[in-house]
């Protein structure tokens, strides 16, 4: 089998930010069949590292991987996975932008962030409420626990199911084409 890494980029500031980039990895790996494989960059990044050596670590593993999924949850997006998400742009690296805040925000377009984070090519978006995710694995019945295990699950599945979308996309064509030509079908303009 020919596994692919993908990349999970996120803010990762909080234990329960790591805690659930390692859920969101552990199912990505279990609901693929072992087909995908998760880079969480929290896992390459000692506390001893400067901030350029955190910042040129977490390009190269972005580099490194064969798809990357951008998860684009809060009020704001985190201005790291937003940059994390344009490097993957100029490298032709298919991508995914998974939101699971059921707050909605955005401007006059259909994903919820900022409009200059979408319509890139061999992107593919996936918005999904984690309230409901979590109402529907039973909380009530197995506990909280269980439950966000069972939503985690349910998450990764889709997830799965997207990132497989996005591979089958064909890469950008750059062969024969100026710089400016190049940046203009990188950006999808």
């Amino acid at each position: 089998m020919n596994r692919k890494k993908v990349y999970l980029a996120g803010g990762l500031f909080d234990l329960r930010h790591l805690a659930g980039n390692a859920k969101l990895g552990e199912q990505v790996g279990v609901q693929s069949g072992g087909r995908y494989e998760a880079y969480l960059p929290q896992d390459y990044e000692p506390e001893s590292l400067g901030a350029k050596a955190i910042r040129d670590s977490d390009f190269k593993g972005l580099l490194d991987c064969d798809a990357a999924i951008f998860q684009y949850d809060g009020t704001e997006l985190d201005s790291g996975t937003v940059v994390e998400f344009m490097a993957a742009k100029f490298a032709d690296i298919p991508s995914l932008l998974l939101r699971t805040d059921f707050r909605r925000g955005g401007d006059r377009n259909e994903e919820p962030w900022n409009l200059m984070c979408s319509f890139y090519p061999r992107t593919v978006s996936l918005v999904a409420d984690a309230m409901h995710l979590y109402v529907e694995s039973g909380h009530e019945q197995c506990g909280g626990v269980l439950a966000a295990d069972k939503a985690f699950a349910t998450l990764g599945k889709r997830v799965v199911e997207k990132l497989d979308e996005v591979m089958a996309l064909p890469p950008v064509d750059l062969e024969g084409v100026s710089r400016r030509e190049g940046l203009e079908k990188l950006l999808g303009v």
